[in-house]
């Protein structure tokens, strides 16, 4: 039976009247008492076949329901149809025209007035309409931080937020009895977590399905199970969000209920055995983390069946310069290996920044631009500019990614000290006070990394603290490497390479195993040059670039018996064939060969003329080099005190003189042969290398972790994993 019919057989002298029907009013007070001789009830159903009811004598629309022994709810059409067994309440319902009274509220939620009046619900007039209003308190329960009021029962909007309110969680006066129990519900909107309240179990509300904001998973802290309900497709997106969020993610789980939209419709369908269903809903809920690990481990057999190729290379960084002079990269092997070395670090607890250096047009930017196409988006955050605060507020998840910016220049002192925060500490922690409805309140945001930065730059050096945690890599500024552009760009015939290997390496790497062990880390220390102490960084640099090169090539490294890749001394020596003169250029323990050269070409000018100084211009010539290169190998010279500008006055032509005597050469990091015997064989039993099981392996049978496969554990628990993973403390 439809509802319109439901509310027809109950009335009386009903009579057809266009599209719709008169009858009598069957309150008692109407007609002061008299009754409805002359039908004024009009009847009627909308498009949704929800009933509109109006009495032209002003009877209240609850009264009129309630005496011919109905409720509010039996207005909706879709409270008689099923759905799995259950009512089920459309989402595109549309209002029904009955005013929204705090009783006409309840009666739709079929909730208590009273009960709802005890959480601070009120009636008011909304632009001359009804309308409840529903407080936000803060985590005592004192305060109101905004107000959200219901203005349509199933109209749109049904909610709206009060001008100047910013949406905060609903329900933190009730979190603290979350931390007791141990757990707590996470619904969309308010209504469901007034139903979950009146059945004592805590819950906390999001405003709207789309409306989770990251920095609100400090609210959460303490609880220690969120259990959240997935209505549809805007349930999908509460839940793709929350679990986008690192602080909370590990605690999430994911609830569907059985024959019911959400918890206002389970109570609806069924209040006294509500509880039951609701426990029997938890504990069927899925964790994140065994959802994640599944969906991380087909995806990871897929991968390794597209990369195996790759991955069992000897030799993948000379793979990948071959594949990157197909895309016209030439004469920048070297910056181009370290820079994708760098973007695989990510995936360690020590990330490498890098700062790519030189002059205008050299194509600092292309190389950036060209490396990171290796890599999946979600390795990067791209920025060309940003402001001082953008790094808080960003929803972007910084953890484990590189911060890609376009130009180091632009950066101001806060941001400069911002991203030295970011990279020092692994993390950004800001509190402030912000204007609410109820005064200024202090609020505390925080970004997790561990995260990697990446810059390009034409100055010589970046800020003096940043400086020194970066790995710079200065790009090749020669007539020579001119003219190798040209040839490049001139090739018609180009043939783009496959870059879906590349991607999908990556997307196994992300799933095996992370953890490395360097057995001749003890040897290396002790045999590193200390001839500064900005090598105490270096030191850490060197590490994860070793590690980084072990992670890209464990598909063909030994494990110990921990399940730990084992870097090999081919790693290192790789890693020192790319790093050992940035490294001592660094600390000046090595003049760079390009300032080298630049000073010898000035001690050459002035003994071959009869001036005691010479030009910028002179030293272009004479190096053959155009001029702005030129400028900026003498600007470096000048840093290091091995050049001198006599001249004093602005915009006039430098006059070069020799400064300080450039220093021998000093190699700062050992031979590879100076590791061998000396700590260099792990003292534990390796196993062999073992690769994970095709993607046609029926997934849970076999479990995949770090390039080897190995039996599932038979653990149900959803307890949260310890942290193995080695720290390294400078």
């Amino acid at each position: 039976m439809s509802a319109l019919d439901n509310v027809l057989g109950r009335l009386g002298n009903v009579k057809q009247e266009g599209d719709g029907h008169k009858a009598s009013c069957p309150c008692p007070d109407h007609g002061q008492g008299h009754g409805d001789r002359n039908p004024s009830l009009s009847v009627g159903a909308d498009s949704e076949g929800n009933v509109l009811l109006k009495c032209f004598a002003g009877c209240p629309t609850e009264l009129v329901v309630d005496a011919i022994g109905l409720e509010m709810g039996d207005l909706f059409e879709n409270r008689n149809g099923s759905r799995g067994g259950g009512a089920y309440t459309s989402p595109k319902q549309r209002s029904t025209g009955q005013p929204a009274t705090l009783a006409n509220y309840a009666a739709y939620v079929k909730l208590s007035e009273s009960f709802l009046k005890g959480l601070g619900l009120r009636e008011y007039r909304h632009l001359g309409e009804p309308a409840v209003s529903m407080p936000y308190l803060d985590g005592s329960g004192e305060e109101v931080l905004l107000t959200r009021s219901r203005v349509s029962l199933t109209g749109s909007p049904k909610v709206k937020t009060r001008k100047g309110d910013k949406h905060r969680l609903y329900g933190l006066w009730k979190l603290e009895e979350a931390r007791k129990t141990g757990y707590a519900w996470a619904v969309e909107g308010e209504s469901d977590s007034q139903t979950l309240w009146y059945h004592e179990e805590p819950a906390v509300g999001i405003p709207g399905a789309n409306g989770w904001k990251a920095e609100w998973a400090t609210d959460l802290d303490g609880v220690g199970k969120i259990y959240v309900v997935v209505e549809d497709e805007a349930g999908e997106a509460l839940w793709r969000k929350m679990a986008a969020s690192p602080e909370i993610r590990e605690r999430l789980y994911r609830v569907e209920l059985e024959s019911a939209k959400d918890v206002s419709e389970l109570h609806k369908q069924d209040r006294g055995g509500f509880r039951e269903r609701l426990r029997k809903a938890r504990e069927a809920a899925r964790a994140w983390l065994d959802i994640a690990e599944t969906e991380q481990e087909e995806r990871s057999r897929e991968a390794w069946a597209s990369c195996q190729e790759l991955a069992e290379s000897e030799d993948i960084l000379a793979e990948f310069v071959a594949d990157l002079e197909r895309c016209r990269m030439v004469g920048e092997r070297t910056n181009a290996k370290l820079l994708y070395l760098a973007m695989v670090s990510r995936l360690l607890d020590r990330i490498v920044s890098v700062a790519v250096k030189g002059p205008s047009s050299g194509g600092k930017s292309y190389l950036v631009k060209l490396v990171s196409s290796f890599f999946p988006e979600s390795a990067s955050v791209k920025l060309t500019a940003f402001s001082e605060k953008t790094l808080f507020y960003t929803e972007e998840a910084l953890a484990r990614r590189h911060i890609i910016l376009s130009e180091a220049s632009g950066l101001g002192d806060f941001q400069e000290y911002v991203i030295r925060t970011l990279l020092s500490e692994g993390f950004l922690e800001y509190e402030f006070v912000e204007k609410t409805s109820e005064g200024l309140r202090p609020r505390r945001i925080r970004k997790d990394g561990p995260t990697g930065f990446i810059t390009t730059t034409t100055r010589d050096k970046l800020h003096a603290e940043n400086e020194t945690r970066y790995l710079s890599l200065t790009v090749t500024d020669t007539r020579e490497q001119t003219r190798r552009v040209f040839r490049a760009l001139a090739e018609e015939q180009v043939v783009e390479p496959d870059r879906g290997r590349w991607l999908t390496l990556q997307t196994w790497l992300e799933s095996a195993e992370r953890r490395v062990t360097i057995p001749y880390a003890g040897a290396l220390a002790e045999k590193m040059g200390d001839v500064a102490v900005r090598l105490r960084r270096d030191f850490s640099v060197v590490l994860s670039l070793v590690r980084a090169h072990a992670l890209l090539h464990q598909a063909t490294r030994k494990k110990d018996a921990e399940g730990r890749v084992v870097a090999s001394l081919t790693d290192y020596a790789r890693v020192r064939d790319l790093v050992s003169g940035l490294i001592s250029e660094g600390v000046e323990a090595t003049v760079p060969a390009t300032v080298r050269e630049t000073v010898d070409a000035v001690g050459k000018l002035i003994r071959d003329s009869d001036e005691e100084w010479t030009t910028n211009k002179a030293v272009a010539e004479e190096l053959d080099v155009d001029k702005a290169a030129a400028s900026r190998r003498v600007r470096t010279a000048i840093n290091r005190g091995y050049l001198k500008n006599l001249e004093e006055s602005k915009g006039r032509p430098a006059r070069l003189v020799i400064g300080e005597e450039m220093p021998e050469d000093r190699e700062i990091l050992p031979a590879p042969v100076d590791l061998e015997g000396s700590g260099c064989t792990v003292d534990r039993e390796l196993t062999e290398i073992e690769h994970p099981p095709p993607p046609s392996i029926q997934a849970g049978v076999t479990r995949f972790r770090g390039g080897g496969a190995f039996t599932s554990r038979e653990n149900t628990s959803t307890d949260q994993p310890s942290d193995e993973r080695e720290e390294f403390i400078l």
